[in-house]
Parts: structure tokens; C-alpha cells; sequence
């Protein structure tokens, strides 16, 4: 018999798995040393300058610890969305904030849904901690059927239900009162755990109402528009008391202090990030662009990606690695109806026109067998 110490029998049984593979290790196994990233729906565009600025001027205090209840962030977000700043939980980016989510509201069996094949956290999380995890497929049309996924949750008795608005990674949006009949439709006792990462691409009068909902508990970043993503600064808008049920487990220093600062200063750079958000448009309609002259379909996106059809699983996988072989990182979806896309983040101008012309290259020297 074994002495070693073991995990859980929960964790155990849990197949080994490695949910996002970095450029860096992709680039170092294709004998790269670097890669045009179009992949990771990080910011093309940097940081805001205000926010850059910041936190160089507060390097020589990193020995310090940051501010543990991130009060100066809490209060401007607040002001912002005028709430309270106890409806405001810092966390240390999204990824942080599902896993509390998961740890605090779903006890070993309890159901948890989301759709398959989704942003893959929060059900990494969810069975990690011991929950059954449901799920329903995408629509045909790529996007996410709010009547299936109610109907899921009240015939499951479903916890949580995890849902991304817009969608990663499909990029597909669902408007304001289509949520909010979402949000009636599910049980009482259900939480709704919405992913708002790519919010900022949406105007706000498209997004659910501003006001605090007490099933509700809205996860917004400072990775995508705001160019923070290294960073790993996020926050929820919740409930005082959902607010009070993750401080019992948070990790106080999980958010660390420039990028306190750097998120404080980002909110006073307003022009920065709307000029972020243009570009990202004009980025979009460049790839839509794209597909009609290739004679490729591309989904509708209200995110800093598009996803292009590849026509089948098999030929989006020869894309990806091809793509690979020529310095350029992409990612796809891996569960269908989605398997078939090939996601690209909006890079640069420049970083734009490089990828039409590999991609181009690339669906021309494609393979006989994998062009049908």
C-alpha cells in the first residue's frame, strides 16, 4: 500500500488537463522565437498610457503590499456604476472570480450549467470542486439559446449557471432584454454567474440594466479593452451579500498592487479605450472583409475576435497548425457546432494585413483532402 500522500478522490479521478496552451510554449515547440499573436483576444493596442504612467511611478514601493480590500478601485467603480462599493468585489482577474464563485456556491453534487463548449474556467472550476456539471449545445447558428439553457436550469435544479454575453468564443451578443427575460425565466435559488469580459465592446444601453440584481453577479475585466491582461485585475458587480460570501474565502493579496494602480489610472483614460474599442470595429469589419473575398463565412462578433468558418473540424485543425508553421497563433473552438471555426483576435493595422496575407496563403496551400 502506498504512503504517499494523495489528492481527493474528486480530484483524482479528474483526467489530467491543460486548458490554454501559451504562445511561448507553442512558439518554443515549433522552433519559433516569436509568433504573431492573434490567439489570446489579449489588446493589440497596449495598455492605456495613464495607466502605464501609474505604475511606473509606484515601482520602487513593489516591495509593499497592495491595498488587500482594494478600496480606491472599489469606490471608483462604484461611482461608475453607481452603486456601492460593497457591491464591488476586485478580484484577480475573471479566471479568480469563477473559482470563487464555484468554491462558495456549489457544494460537492450540486448542479452547475453553462454551455458546451463555452469559456472553459468556470466548468474547470465547478467539477475541480466537486459539482455535477451540465451543459447544452450551441445553436446551429453559433449562438447561445437562452430558452434551452432556462429550460436546463429549472429541470436540473441547476446552482449556478454560467453564462458569457458576448460569447467567447463565439463572439455572439445577446441584448438587454433578452437577458433580463433570461434572468426571470431562472429559478429563484439559481445564481447567474454572467461573464461581461468583452463588455466594453458593447454599448452600455445594450448590456443588462446597471442596477444590482440580487441573482445576478456580473464578472467585467481590465484584460481585453483596457489592455491589462498581464496584469490580472478584474472585478464582480454582486449583491452586498454575495460580496460578503467571497470575502470569507478570497485570497486578500491575490490582487496585487500595481495592478490596483494601473486599473484606478485606466478609468480616467476614457479616450484611450474608446479609441481601443473603434479600432477593434474597424478590425471586425476588416476580417468579415476578409472572409467574403476568401469565400469563407465569418459569425457576428461584438468582441475583440472573429471566428471564421473552416467548413469542418478536421480542415479548422489543419488551419490552426498550419497557421502555426508560419509564425502566426491562433486558436478554435473544440466541441461542436463551434469545432468548425478558427478564432482571430483584432490585431493592429499592420498585424491585420500580415495575417490576410498568410492566412490566404495558407487556405490555398492547404491539402486536397482537407480543402472538401
Amino acid at each position: 500500500m502506498s504512503t504517499r500522500p494523495r489528492p481527493t478522490a474528486a480530484i483524482a479521478a479528474l483526467p489530467s488537463t491543460t486548458p490554454f496552451v501559451a504562445p511561448e510554449e507553442l512558439a518554443r515547440a515549433a522552433g519559433l522565437r516569436a509568433l504573431l499573436r492573434l490567439g489570446a483576444n489579449e489588446s493589440a493596442f497596449g495598455p492605456p498610457p495613464r495607466s502605464l504612467a501609474a505604475m511606473r511611478g509606484e515601482l520602487e514601493r513593489l516591495a509593499w503590499y497592495g491595498d488587500p480590500s482594494s478600496a480606491e478601485l472599489r469606490d471608483a467603480l462604484a461611482v461608475r456604476f453607481g452603486c456601492d462599493a460593497d457591491n464591488v468585489t476586485v478580484t484577480s482577474g475573471i479566471d479568480d472570480l469563477l473559482g470563487l464563485i464555484a468554491r462558495a456556491y456549489l457544494e460537492p453534487g450540486a448542479v452547475a450549467l453553462a454551455t458546451a463548449g463555452t469559456y472553459p474556467t468556470f466548468a474547470f472550476h465547478a467539477i475541480g470542486y466537486g459539482a455535477r456539471l451540465e451543459a447544452i449545445p450551441y445553436a446551429t447558428s453559433g449562438a447561445i439559446s437562452l430558452d434551452a439553457l432556462a429550460a436546463k436550469a429549472c429541470a436540473v435544479g441547476a446552482r449556478v449557471v454560467y453564462l458569457a454575453n458576448p460569447d467567447n468564443p463565439s463572439g455572439t451578443f445577446r441584448g438587454r432584454a433578452e437577458i433580463e427575460g433570461f434572468v426571470r425565466a431562472l429559478p429563484e435559488t439559481t445564481l447567474l454567474l454572467l461573464d461581461e469580459a468583452y463588455a466594453d465592446f458593447v454599448a452600455p444601453a445594450e448590456l443588462l440594466a446597471p442596477a444590482i440584481h440580487p441573482r445576478v453577479v456580473r464578472g467585467r475585466t481590465f484584460s481585453k479593452a483596457y489592455g491589462l491582461a498581464g496584469a490580472r485585475i478584474a472585478y464582480a458587480l454582486a449583491a452586498p451579500e454575495v460580496g460578503a460570501t467571497l470575502q470569507k474565502i478570497r485570497h486578500h493579496y491575490g490582487v496585487n498592487r500595481n495592478a490596483q494602480i494601473g486599473a484606478l489610472a485606466a478609468l480616467d483614460d476614457g479616450a484611450f479605450v474608446a479609441g481601443v474599442v473603434a479600432e477593434t470595429e474597424r478590425g471586425r469589419a476588416d476580417y468579415v472583409a476578409l472572409g467574403a473575398r476568401l469565400g469563407i463565412e465569418t459569425l457576428p462578433s461584438r468582441t475583440n475576435f472573429v471566428c471564421f468558418d473552416g467548413g469542418s473540424r478536421e480542415r479548422a485543425e489543419t488551419l490552426v497548425a498550419d497557421l502555426l508553421r508560419r509564425g502566426v497563433f491562433i486558436r478554435k473552438p473544440n466541441v461542436a457546432p463551434l469545432d468548425r471555426y478558427v478564432r482571430v483576435s483584432v490585431g493592429t493595422p499592420e498585424e491585420r494585413a500580415r495575417f490576410a496575407d498568410i492566412f490566404a496563403q495558407s487556405l490555398a496551400e492547404l491539402p486536397a483532402a482537407a480543402r472538401t
